[in-house]
């Protein structure tokens, strides 16, 4: 496991505290009456980052789900050409992440959040980084693959 690999799941148990902490404060207010409006926001923006270090640590471990049925039918030149396609899309799917996300964020800059002091950019970062993330580590698989291991 490396350095960020473990900065990463760091953060993710931040997130995750965090998370339960501002769920658990904005329902505690309600049932007393006196509601924190900004709870609801935050969790939406904590659950969002939450989710997008989970992608990046999935990514990294190679933890998503795949259907691997019809591949491991296939003969070992052939498995070895269909992962090195589907590394491939991986790596243009981040890159179109990456692109899209980043204009959400510029789209988004001068947009202030209905309830906290940040800029609606923030909740798009993550899409960014994310995306980023797919497209190296899919550059890496990609590379992998084409070396047959």
């Amino acid at each position: 496991m490396t350095s960020i690999d473990r900065a990463a799941g760091g953060l993710s148990i931040a997130l995750l505290l965090a998370l339960l902490i501002v769920v658990t404060l904005g329902a505690t207010t309600r049932t007393a009456g006196d509601p924190l409006i900004w709870t609801d926001e935050a969790a939406r923006f904590l659950m969002i980052w939450l989710a997008a270090t989970g992608w990046f640590l999935a990514s990294r471990k190679r933890g998503h789900i795949r259907v691997r049925y019809f591949v491991d039918k296939l003969g070992p030149a052939s498995r070895r050409a269909t992962e090195a396609l589907l590394q491939a899309a991986l790596v243009l799917f981040g890159m179109l992440l990456t692109w899209h996300g980043w204009d959400l964020i510029g789209r988004n800059l001068d947009v202030e959040a209905t309830t906290l002091p940040v800029p609606m950019a923030v909740m798009y970062l993550p899409i960014v980084m994310v995306g980023v993330a797919t497209a190296i580590q899919g550059g890496i698989e990609l590379a992998d693959a084409a070396r047959g291991r």
